[in-house]
C-alpha cells in the first residue's frame, strides 16, 4: 500500500483581485503531491507563480480555488499560525531576527510550542551540528556576525527545529556566491537523504533543479507545464523545458 503524500495540492489557483490588475491569475489549476523523502523543485522564470504557490500552501495567501492537504488534513481548516509552525519555511533573505542570538533564532518555534528549556537547548545544538555549525562557537553569535552561507545554514536549522514533516524553500541559496552556493547544494542534498522530509524547493536555476530535485515542476504563467523526474525533464520536448535546458547548458 502506498503511503499518503505529506503534501497534496489539488487544482490550486490564485487570482489577484482588483480593477487595476484586471483580476490577474498568478496561479492556475496547479496540482501535485510530495511524499516523505521527495524534493519537488518548482522551476520557472520570475513571475511564473513559484513563490505564490509556496505562500498558498502555508496560507500566507488564501487560494481562490483548489485544496491543499498537509498530512491528509485540509490546510484551510487549520489555524494559520499553527499550520505555519508545523511547516518549515526557508527564504533567500533568511529572515533571522537580528537582535537574537543564533541559538534563540533556531529555538524560536519550539519555544512558541511550549518546549522546556533543556529540550530546546538540546535540539538547537543537534541542529547546528547537523548543518555544519559548532554550537559552542556560533550559538551565541548574532546574524550580522555570520557569513551569508552561515546565515543560510541557521535558516535551515530553524526550519527544522520543530521536526516538521514538510519544508518549503524559496530560492534559499540564490543570494550566495557561486562557490558557497555549490557547497550548500551538496550539503543540502546529503541532508535531505538523511532526514527524509517532504520538500518543495523554488528556484529559477535549472542546474540547481536537476541537482536537488527528485522531481521537477516547471511553471509558466501560473501553470504547471511539466512535472516529472530530472531525467524526464532532460528529454522533454516542451518548449519551456527546452528553453531552460539551453539556458543551463
Amino acid at each position: 500500500m502506498t503511503a499518503a503524500p505529506v503534501l497534496d495540492v489539488r487544482g490550486l489557483s490564485y487570482v489577484l483581485p482588483g480593477p487595476a490588475v484586471g483580476n490577474r491569475a498568478l496561479v492556475r489549476d496547479v496540482s501535485f503531491a510530495v511524499g516523505a523523502g521527495e524534493t519537488l523543485v518548482l522551476l520557472g522564470r520570475s513571475g511564473s507563480g513559484k513563490t505564490t504557490t509556496l505562500k498558498l500552501i502555508n496560507r500566507l495567501l488564501e487560494p481562490t480555488a483548489g485544496t491543499v492537504l498537509v498530512d491528509g488534513r485540509p490546510a484551510r481548516e487549520a489555524d494559520p499560525t499553527a499550520l505555519r509552525r508545523g511547516i518549515g519555511y526557508v527564504i533567500q533573505e533568511v529572515g533571522l531576527f537580528p537582535h537574537y542570538t543564533v541559538e534563540r533564532n533556531v529555538g524560536l518555534v519550539p519555544a512558541l510550542l511550549g518546549w522546556d528549556a533543556q529540550r530546546i537547548g538540546s535540539r538547537v545544538a543537534e541542529l547546528l551540528r547537523l548543518v555544519g555549525l559548532d554550537p559552542a562557537i556560533h550559538g551565541q553569535r548574532r546574524p550580522h556576525e555570520l557569513s551569508g552561507g552561515q546565515r543560510q545554514r541557521v535558516g535551515v536549522a530553524r526550519a527544522l527545529a520543530a521536526d516538521p514533516p514538510l519544508l518549503l524553500l524559496d530560492e534559499p541559496f540564490g543570494a550566495l556566491d557561486p562557490i558557497t552556493r555549490a557547497e550548500l547544494q551538496r550539503e543540502f542534498g546529503a541532508l535531505q537523504r538523511r532526514l527524509g522530509k517532504a520538500m518543495v524547493f523554488v528556484t529559477h536555476d535549472v542546474r540547481e533543479a536537476q541537482r536537488l530535485g527528485t522531481r521537477i515542476g516547471l511553471m509558466r504563467e501560473g501553470r504547471l507545464v511539466f512535472l516529472g523526474t530530472p531525467e524526464e525533464f532532460g528529454r522533454s520536448q516542451d518548449s519551456e523545458s527546452r528553453a531552460f535546458r539551453e539556458a543551463g547548458a
